[in-house]
Parts: C-alpha cells; sequence; structure tokens
C-alpha cells in the first residue's frame, strides 16, 4: 500500500467526518462534493473497511473511523504546523519548557503530549510539575498551566481544553463488605475518602437533567494531599470516592475499582490551558495545546 497517495484522502477524510456533511466539507476544502465523495469511497476500498455510515438523516462516524480521525487530526495539525515553521524556519524551538498540571492529567494526557511534542521539537527540555494546586506562572517561573475550574481574572491567555466529570467509585472487595448504596441516604453511612480539591459537604448531580445538586454531608473517613493517594487508598477497600472520568474509567476496566451510583455524578470541571504570551505565541506553544486537547479528547472516547 503507498501510504503517501493516501494522504489527501486521510486529510479529506478529517474534513468531511468534523463537518458532517461532504456538502459542507467540500465548500471549506474547495472541491466538488463528488470528488471529495470520490477521494473517501477510495480510502475505505483501500483500507477495506467502512469509515462513514450514510443515511437520510446525514453521516456518522464508524468506530474504525473514529480512531482513524484521531490520527487525521494530528495529521492536518502536522501540516499546518510545517507551513507556519516554513515561515519562522531561523526560530528552531529550544530551552527549557516548564509546564504545571493536576495528576488526573498525568497519564493519558499531559505526559504523552509533552513525548510527542519533544518528538517534534527535539531541542526542548521539559519540566513538569505535577500537582492538584494552582500555580501562578510568573511566581513559579511556568511556560504552562493546565488546571481545571474557572480561570481566574488576569492577564494570562486562557484555551479551552474540554470537560471531565466526577463519578462514584469504590472496591469491590469494600462493596461486598459494606454493600452497596443505592440512594444519596445510603450514600451518607458510608465511609468517605476525600481528594484534595474536595470538601465537606460535597455537591451532587443528577446524571440526567438540568437540576439543581444536592448537598450532602459525608462520613469523612480519610483525605491525602494528591489524588494517587486518594485512589489507593480507595483500592486498599478503604471507603468510597468520587473521582475524575479519566481517571476512573481505565481503574474500573482493570477491574481495581467498581462504578457506583451511575445515576448521580459529582461536580463538571472545564479544563483551561494558560500561557502568558500575549501577542502572537510560539508554534511550539500552539502545537502543545493542540496536542493537550487531543490527548483530553482521545481519554473522553476511551471512557
Amino acid at each position: 500500500m503507498n501510504s503517501i497517495k493516501m494522504l489527501p484522502s486521510l486529510l479529506i477524510f478529517a474534513k468531511v467526518a468534523n463537518t458532517g456533511s461532504f456538502t459542507q466539507a467540500a465548500r471549506l476544502l474547495g472541491m466538488s462534493k463528488s470528488a471529495v465523495s470520490q477521494q473517501v469511497s477510495r480510502l475505505e476500498d483501500r483500507l477495506g473497511s467502512q469509515l462513514l455510515r450514510r443515511n437520510t438523516r446525514g453521516l456518522s462516524v464508524t468506530s474504525l473511523g473514529n480512531r482513524l480521525l484521531q490520527r487525521c487530526e494530528l495529521l492536518q495539525d502536522q501540516v499546518d504546523l510545517a507551513m507556519v515553521e516554513m515561515s519562522n524556519a531561523e526560530k528552531t524551538p529550544a530551552g527549557t519548557l516548564s509546564v504545571t498540571f493536576p495528576h488526573s492529567l498525568e497519564h493519558d494526557v499531559a505526559v504523552p503530549a509533552v513525548r510527542q511534542l519533544c518528538q517534534e521539537y527535539p531541542g526542548l527540555e521539559p519540566r513538569l510539575v505535577v500537582t492538584d494546586e494552582k500555580l501562578d506562572l510568573v511566581r513559579n517561573k511556568l511556560d504552562v498551566a493546565i488546571f481545571g475550574g474557572k480561570p481566574d481574572d488576569s492577564s494570562y491567555r486562557a484555551l479551552p481544553i474540554g470537560t471531565m466529570t466526577e463519578i462514584w467509585c469504590a472496591s469491590s472487595e469494600y462493596l461486598q463488605r459494606f454493600g452497596e448504596p443505592e440512594t444519596l441516604g445510603d450514600l451518607q453511612q458510608h465511609q468517605w475518602i476525600g481528594t484534595p480539591w474536595q470538601k465537606n459537604p460535597l455537591s451532587v448531580y443528577q446524571v440526567s437533567g438540568n437540576s439543581a445538586p444536592e448537598r450532602i454531608k459525608m462520613k469523612s473517613y480519610a483525605r491525602a494531599n494528591t489524588l494517587p493517594c486518594s485512589i489507593e487508598l480507595a483500592k486498599q477497600h478503604m471507603g468510597l470516592i468520587l473521582i475524575p472520568d479519566i481517571v476512573g474509567q481505565p481503574l474500573i476496566h482493570e477491574n481495581s475499582l467498581v462504578r457506583i451510583l451511575k445515576r448521580l455524578r459529582g461536580p463538571e470541571w472545564p479544563f483551561y490551558f494558560i500561557h502568558p504570551f500575549q501577542a502572537e505565541k510560539p508554534v511550539y506553544i500552539t502545537r502543545f495545546h493542540q496536542l493537550v486537547a487531543h490527548y483530553f479528547a482521545k481519554a473522553q472516547v476511551t471512557t
């Protein structure tokens, strides 16, 4: 298979998948609708698999198509940044890149993004600060801060990344010993393991609907100053825990924890990419934001 010849088809497929329309994609690409359709069909023929489902209500992306789309979006980013870099060829990024991010994004988002960034810009030297506390960029000599919650009103630029939801979990052994809660009243009778940012009483929401949260006073049993330590306490059968879905779902898949009270959730947290550049930001900062947003979305799809 000649992969080089497939590059235009991959980029065209990504545009169709993201717009959900051959017509809209053709307009944005400056091509005819039939030419766009032919490119996607040719790609499906070469792969031997369907990437898009066509029906009277429009288009939907298949499971394989979603996996390919994630790769294609990175490819498009690479093409766009290559053009920017060619116009700034004399400015090769080099030196220290200092970044802070919370424990919840360490494994599946921040570290993969840093790894990919350093592969593309080998002159960069990453310095990572993993903490659930909000650190000021200037005071802590940071280039980028990634955190959840509403950004402080400051002169820094805040770029959106995505939204994370907290879910209830416990170990299977704990549930065998103490039973599984089914109502808010049951929940309050169980041992609760707090994470660094949570305060008692907790705000609990219905998963469906937009009703106001209920404030419940939990039986505080244990608390740690880092999310990984709080999770380890839950894995050691010491109580219930309310943790971000990105962190919780992999633990559920490996049977370390069990999700409970699926109709209830904790707060939703918007995450932001903060940087201090007011004028045109360096190309590697633009690329880093793209990578963080990509891996955040990928982790959400996985969960």
